[in-house]
C-alpha cells in the first residue's frame, strides 16, 4: 500500500529565495531513494508544499531518516517561520484510476 505525505514549509519572508533554492536541490536527490513514487514541490504566497508517494511504510521510514532530508532540514530550519506541517495520508482512489488518485 502507498502512503501519499502532504508537507507544508513555511520560510521566513526574508529566507524565502534561500528556502526555495534548497528544497529544489533536495528533489533529485530524493527522487533516487528507494520506493519514492513521487516527490514534487509546489509554491504559493505562504510558502512550499511538498506533495509525495512513497510505495509502503518502509520506504517512507527511510526518507524520514535519509541524508536528503537531513541535509535540507539542517540548511533550512533557521529560516522558517513554524515547524513543518506533515500529514500521512493512505490514498482513497475513486472514479478515473488515472485521475482519482495521486
Amino acid at each position: 500500500m502507498s502512503f501519499v505525505i502532504v508537507a507544508t514549509v513555511v520560510p521566513k519572508p526574508e529566507s524565502r529565495d534561500a528556502v526555495r533554492e534548497a528544497l529544489l536541490a533536495a528533489v533529485p536527490q530524493v527522487h533516487t531513494e528507494r520506493g519514492c513514487e513521487l516527490y514534487s514541490v509546489q509554491e504559493d504566497e505562504q510558502g512550499f508544499v511538498f506533495v509525495e508517494r512513497w510505495a509502503d511504510q518502509e520506504a517512507m521510514a527511510g526518507h524520514a531518516q535519509g541524508e536528503a532530508l537531513k541535509t535540507l532540514m539542517a540548511t533550512v530550519s533557521d529560516h522558517l517561520a513554524q515547524p513543518l506541517d506533515v500529514r500521512v495520508l493512505q490514498p482513497l482512489p475513486a472514479g478515473d484510476p488515472d485521475k482519482g488518485a495521486v
